[in-house]
C-alpha cells in the first residue's frame, strides 16, 4: 500500500450556500469519508483551507495569496493509502466536490 495525497479544488473556492445547503454538503462529505475510512484508506483526513494566506516567492518577497491568476482554489486535502495511483483515482471519484464543479488532484506521496 502506497500513500496519496487528495487535493481538492474548486472554481471559486467554497460554493455561496445557505447554512442548511452547507450542512447538506458536509453530510456527503462526512458519509463519503467514513466509507474510505471504513475500508481502511483515510491515513490522515485532513481539513479545509482558507482562502487567504501568503506566497512566499522568494526571501524577499512574501505576498497575499492563493495567486490571484489561479483559475481554480485549492480548498481542502486528504491523505489516503491505495494499492497503487490507479485505486487512489477510482477512490476518489465518489468525492462530493465534483457537485459544485470542482476536482480532485490525486498524487503520490514519494518516500524519502
Amino acid at each position: 500500500m502506497s500513500e496519496y495525497l487528495y487535493i481538492y479544488r474548486n472554481p471559486a473556492g467554497w460554493p455561496d450556500a445557505s447554512p442548511q445547503q452547507m450542512q447538506q454538503i458536509m453530510q456527503k462529505w462526512m458519509a463519503w469519508m467514513k466509507e474510505l475510512g471504513e475500508k481502511g484508506h483515510i491515513k490522515n483526513v485532513g481539513n479545509p483551507l482558507e482562502t487567504t494566506g501568503k506566497v512566499v516567492k522568494s526571501r524577499q518577497a512574501i505576498v497575499d495569496g492563493p495567486f490571484a491568476e489561479a483559475k481554480d482554489v485549492v480548498s481542502g486535502y486528504t491523505l489516503v493509502e491505495a494499492k497503487d495511483i490507479t485505486q487512489a483515482a477510482q477512490l476518489a471519484t465518489g468525492c462530493p466536490i465534483f457537485e459544485n464543479g470542482g476536482s480532485v488532484e490525486v498524487r503520490p506521496i514519494r518516500g524519502m
